[in-house]
């Protein structure tokens, strides 16, 4: 066989020759804008042209602070397209986390969308190697700013060259990007993609059992682009053809209910807290989502109820996916067999819930407290995963030797795994709730508790027990039409028939809003310090 390398700038190419006339639907903050791959493609030349005169070199990081645009969308091309490494960075992590990740990752030049300017000033004194900060501005004049040197993204473009032959390495497992983990604690991690990873995670996005990308997809990535390469549907929708649909900055969920009728988009995909609040508009006005094929939703579990509410009321396919960061992300996704679709509304129901089956190119183990765990969907253990787009290693770091090991990835989640091989995240290692010597699962109990008509959002954590070493307690967040109407013994009864009568909550503590990171995920370990008073009580 040839051994032709697989690289991203030949994704974009692939766009030019055969989908020239597909367009991109790019929302910033002057409007919207419709450009062609064709355009795009001319545009995304003149940027590698410009980043070149620059000085950016072969193997340089160039980073990203942008929302979902047709800039960012460019940046995700003609940075790898001129030897470069697109680094796109998380603009809802910490002032102090930026500024550590720019400098560990030794990023060159910022690409900056003109509402983030005030947050990398913030940092300028602290970075060690940008020499260069280009602003993604509408504007014909760039913002006031303190940070230089300074360049207008569009008048650099205007002097770069649209006929610019991208550079492609000769090794297939050459830099072509890299992002850093949400850090719920420490500094977060670096993890690089390789462009023979990136092209490999790409095609298994396009498989009829995945999330079957294709040229008649309406595609509309609400997961940003600074977050695990927003799930690598822009590479994917460049590389097949789909027409892009890009939100932008600051949108809401009547926003997105909007685009999905106007656009007539058929993929979507985002965390359950993006589908928590378009199920909201959906419920309060009259949207046109009959487009829809697919929602794809990851990140964290989503309750059944949410799922149930989507396929049952508004015809809605929910696909459940998981993956990280470490793995480019997408591993497991959820699809029926052929046989199962004779199954019962409660039976699919129960399937669709679990985070589903391994995607082909990927292998898993998982392993429990006396090594592998039996697949009978009751067993728990942490899942581990190999495979052409799994990291091997963290960027820099010595926390590499903790999360792989014997040429898998740790990845510190819990699971079981059915007969089927269906697999269900029950929590993550340091999450699970270890009371008398068992386990409980406090996605299991958060799920239970968003079944009830009454709760918005709940969030379980393990507080420490004298006697049980550790005791779950629920964090409740009602819906508005439910504040004051609803007791915790109420829900606790509404979950016991479900659960061992050891697995129910100690308590219940009424919220106005559970705090979440920087991807929408809840933040337990601030409600565990929440709850010393708690804690203090229960050991009194």
């Amino acid at each position: 066989m040839q051994n032709v390398p697989l690289t991203v700038p030949s994704m974009l190419e692939h766009a030019e020759t055969y989908f020239s006339k597909k367009f991109v639907v790019s929302r910033t903050h002057s409007g919207i804008h419709r450009l062609s791959y064709a355009e795009i493609g001319q545009r995304t030349r003149r940027l590698a042209s410009i980043l070149n005169k620059l000085g950016v070199k072969k193997g340089d990081k160039v980073g990203t602070l942008a929302w979902n645009h047709h800039r960012h969308l460019e940046a995700y091309f003609g940075i790898p397209g001129m030897g470069g490494v697109l680094h796109t960075i998380n603009i809802r992590l910490s002032p102090n986390h930026i500024a550590y990740i720019i400098n560990h990752a030794e990023d060159r030049v910022l690409l900056i969308d003109p509402d983030i300017v005030p947050l990398v000033e913030k940092v300028r004194d602290e970075l060690t190697t940008v020499k260069a900060f280009i602003i993604m501005t509408d504007d014909n004049e760039l913002p006031q700013t303190t940070l230089f040197p300074v360049y207008h993204y569009e008048q650099l473009l205007s002097e770069g060259d649209s006929d610019f032959q991208f550079i492609k390495p000769d090794d297939e497992n050459e830099p072509a990007g890299m992002c850093y983990t949400s850090a719920t604690t420490g500094n977060p991690k670096g993890v690089v993609y390789s462009h023979r990873g990136i092209v490999l995670h790409t095609m298994a996005l396009g498989l009829a059992d995945s999330a079957a990308v294709s040229e008649s997809d309406v595609t509309l990535a609400i997961v940003p682009m600074f977050h695990a390469n927003a799930w690598g549907l822009p590479f994917a929708s460049v590389w097949f053809g789909s027409t892009q649909v890009l939100p932008g900055p600051q949108f809401t969920p009547q926003l997105i209910a909007e685009m999905i009728e106007r656009e007539k988009v058929t993929l979507t995909a985002g965390v359950p807290t993006i589908w928590l609040g378009l199920l909201r508009i959906l419920e309060q006005g009259n949207y046109d989502t009959r487009s829809l094929r697919a929602i794809l939703c990851g990140g964290s579990a989503a309750p059944k109820a949410l799922i149930k509410a989507f396929e049952t009321k508004h015809r809605i396919p929910f696909i459940h996916a998981y993956g990280m960061t470490e793995t480019s992300p997408l591993v497991v996704l959820s699809r029926l067999k052929s046989y199962q679709h004779d199954f019962s509304d409660d039976e699919k129901l129960e399937i669709r819930a679990k985070q589903g089956y391994i995607v082909p190119g990927v292998e898993m183990k998982v392993v429990g407290k006396d090594g592998e765990i039996q697949w009978n969907g009751e067993e728990m253990g942490e899942l581990l995963l190999r495979g052409p787009w799994i990291a091997d290693e963290y960027y820099r770091d010595e926390r590499s030797k903790d999360a792989f090991k014997d040429g898998w990835l740790h990845t510190g989640d819990v699971v079981t795994v059915d007969e089927e091989g269906a697999v269900k995240i029950v929590d993550r290692t340091k999450d699970v709730i270890k009371s008398g010597g068992e386990w409980i699962s406090s996605v299991d109990l958060e799920n239970a508790l968003m079944a009830h008509e009454a709760v918005f959002e709940a969030a379980v954590v393990a507080v420490p027990h004298a006697k049980w070493q550790e005791r779950p307690v629920a964090c409740v967040v009602l819906k508005d039409a439910f504040k004051n109407k609803v007791s915790k013994e109420e829900l606790l009864d509404f979950i016991t028939p479900q659960f061992a009568k050891w697995w129910i909550p100690d308590d219940v503590i009424f919220m106005d809003e559970i705090p979440k990171n920087s991807v929408g995920k809840f933040l337990k370990r601030a409600l565990r310090d929440q709850f010393k008073e708690w804690e203090e009580k229960q050991s009194s």
